[in-house]
């Protein structure tokens, strides 16, 4: 049975039983976490939406002062995601975080936003010649592979909720016969019009396609944002588009109920 893995509060609650490698990750993750978390009740969701989107948050030591530790905060991001993020957008992430870590009782010097390498193979010769993209990844949301996020069936998920979501979602597939069985996609990206949309699970069942979508405790309702991005969808094909709040999925029971009205209504 696959298992959530160790959350950064495991990690920075029990930091002797773990490496200092990972230590300074689920420093970092925490970081990232509070920052966005904070930058959303201020207002500021874009802002905060794009970092929950970086692929990784590095640590890098960078030096002593008065006792006092001072890193490097590096963020990676697509290319589509590092053009969001502007100058303006920069120095909030950076004053926020710098608000943060002083909670810590350390510091962060410089924060600096990268994108993210291409995966190539022994054949990038011969695909850039015939004009062809050196093995681009089909996620434009990379999660973070790290400690605190959790993984099954070599899957990575942004979050425990998305894993919960998720394994109620493969019992269901599992219960069904190979003729009648269902898909599950988690972090895809889809490319409607001008937009690229990566919807936390997409479902195909029964000749359809849905999307389920997992709110966390900060998401205020349904934005115009989100209902312009489902009516998009819908025009692309997707039959049936839910949204569950973390609140709503607190126990086994509640998702499995969820589970089982969002495919009734993607079949129906």
């Amino acid at each position: 049975m696959a298992e959530a893995s160790i959350s950064f509060q495991e990690i920075l609650q029990n930091p002797d039983n773990y490496s200092h490698e990972d230590v300074t990750r689920a420093r970092a993750e925490k970081v990232l976490a509070v920052s966005a978390t904070l930058l959303h009740e201020r207002g500021h969701g874009d802002v905060a939406a794009l970092l929950a989107q970086a692929e990784t948050c590095n640590l890098e030591f960078d030096e002593e002062d008065w006792g006092k530790p001072w890193f490097d905060l590096t963020l990676d991001f697509t290319h589509a995601q590092l053009e969001r993020f502007t100058e303006e957008v920069e120095q909030r992430v950076l004053s926020t975080m710098q608000e943060v870590c002083e909670r810590e009782q350390f510091g962060v010097t410089r924060l600096r936003a990268r994108v993210i390498l291409p995966v190539v193979g022994a054949d990038w010769r011969k695909q850039l010649a015939d004009g062809g993209k050196a093995r681009p990844s089909n996620h434009a949301r990379k999660v973070r592979v790290g400690p605190a996020h959790p993984q099954a069936d070599g899957l990575h998920f942004t979050n425990e909720w998305e894993w919960r979501v998720y394994s109620v979602l493969r019992e269901r597939q599992q219960e069904l016969p190979d003729n009648d069985t269902l898909g599950i996609a988690p972090l895809s990206s889809l490319k409607v019009r001008d937009h690229v949309f990566e919807p936390d699970l997409l479902i195909t069942y029964r000749g359809c396609v849905g999307v389920i979508e997992i709110d966390g405790p900060h998401h205020k309702g349904r934005s115009s944002d989100d209902k312009s991005r489902e009516r998009l969808l819908r025009h692309a094909g997707v039959k049936y588009i839910d949204r569950i709040d973390v609140r709503d999925a607190s126990t086994k029971e509640e998702t499995e109920k969820f589970v089982t009205d969002f495919l009734r209504h993607l079949a129906g």
